[in-house]
């Protein structure tokens, strides 16, 4: 189940790349399609970590006509690593019928599949706003899920949601405390994107972060993130994420 659904997807996703003339060279159509298969089974097996079974993955790509609201809705996550913010995308994205992208499925994959750590940071960025574009034009509210650290990732969140009539939201989980971070990152099952500590760059770098005051990174992290002027959501993430999402939900559709 999950090998088919993953060629189907890979299939679908290589499709949207080809549509918006997005080419990952040097990679053969080919390999493309071996590292998006990558992608979603990697997706789908992490849906399964979290206990849903074969149905509810599949009904989760389907419209949700009971949960969706009438006005299509562009959220982008923002927070530093650790601070809850895939957390809350997937619960939002449960609550609201939205497709969650994760970012870090797609990078993660990618080097998996041997494409260099810099090469792979761009490369998913371009996958998931290949990715983005198509569920929207599909009509489906979207959740993207990725840092937003660079004011381009945060106006190309705003220009598509523009573009396709979406109502944009940013979402900030927020943790003041470096050390709290610390002490999630250590504790969490991280791909091969992520870290595993504030000061233990992805195992994946392979030294292209030598040197790198990562304290002084999560201090920028925090303190001076790329925000929008309207529509931002911020929360301190050290609270009950249940509650948060609920203040979210009461801000984002009333």
């Amino acid at each position: 189940m999950v090998e088919v659904a993953a060629q189907l997807a890979a299939g679908h996703i290589f499709g949207c790349l080809m549509r918006t003339s997005l080419l990952i060279a040097p990679h053969s159509p080919a390999e493309v399609i071996l590292v998006l298969s990558s992608v979603a089974k990697t997706w789908f097996k992490k849906e399964h970590h979290h206990g849903k079974t074969d149905k509810t993955v599949y009904n989760k790509l389907k419209p949700m006509s009971t949960q969706q609201t009438a006005q299509k809705i562009f959220i982008q996550m923002s927070g530093a690593p650790g601070s809850g913010k895939s957390t809350m995308a997937r619960m939002l994205g449960e609550s609201i019928g939205a497709v969650v992208i994760d970012h870090d499925i797609i990078r993660s994959s990618l080097l998996d599949a041997n494409v260099p750590f810099d090469q792979a940071a761009k490369q998913a960025y371009q996958l998931q706003w290949a990715l983005a574009q198509d569920i929207m034009k599909q009509g489906h509210s979207i959740i993207v899920d990725s840092t937003c650290n660079f004011e381009e990732v945060l106006e190309r969140g705003h220009a598509l949601a523009q573009q396709y009539g979406f109502v944009y939201w940013y979402v900030e989980c927020k943790v003041q405390d470096i050390d709290l971070l610390d002490q999630r990152l250590r504790n969490r099952d991280a791909l091969t994107s992520q870290r595993t500590g504030v000061d233990r760059p992805p195992a994946a770098a392979h030294g292209a972060r030598a040197g790198e005051d990562s304290h002084a990174l999560f201090r920028k992290w925090i303190e001076n993130p790329c925000r929008p002027l309207d529509n931002a959501i911020i929360v301190d993430s050290t609270g009950g994420m249940e509650m948060l999402r609920d203040f979210i939900l009461k801000r984002v559709i009333g």
